[in-house]
């Protein structure tokens, strides 16, 4: 299987990461090793969620998603805001 995984940062919970991967437990200990310059920053990651797909292509055009201006708007409202990670709807429930 391939998976495109979503991690938020425990120390800044309004940084968050997707990525791409076929071993999502091998992954996370490879960005809390920080051995991902990306993410090395921020860490500790805890895994929000991820989405499995059989093909390669389908999983990295998702990923591609996800990075987009629209699929970023997607990732917020189905996946942190769900979960209560999104510190702007945080804020707009204060409101």
């Amino acid at each position: 299987m391939h998976y495109v995984y979503v991690l938020r940062s425990v120390g800044n919970p309004d940084k968050t990461y997707v990525g791409f991967t076929n071993s999502i437990d091998n992954r996370l200990h490879c960005h809390n090793d920080g051995k991902s310059i990306y993410t090395a920053k921020y860490k500790p990651w805890i895994l929000v969620g991820y989405v499995a797909f059989q093909e390669e292509f389908q999983a990295i055009s998702f990923e591609k998603y996800l990075k987009s201006g629209s699929g970023k708007v997607f990732l917020k409202k189905h996946f942190l805001q769900a979960s209560g990670l999104s510190s702007e709807a945080k804020s707009k429930a204060r409101a």
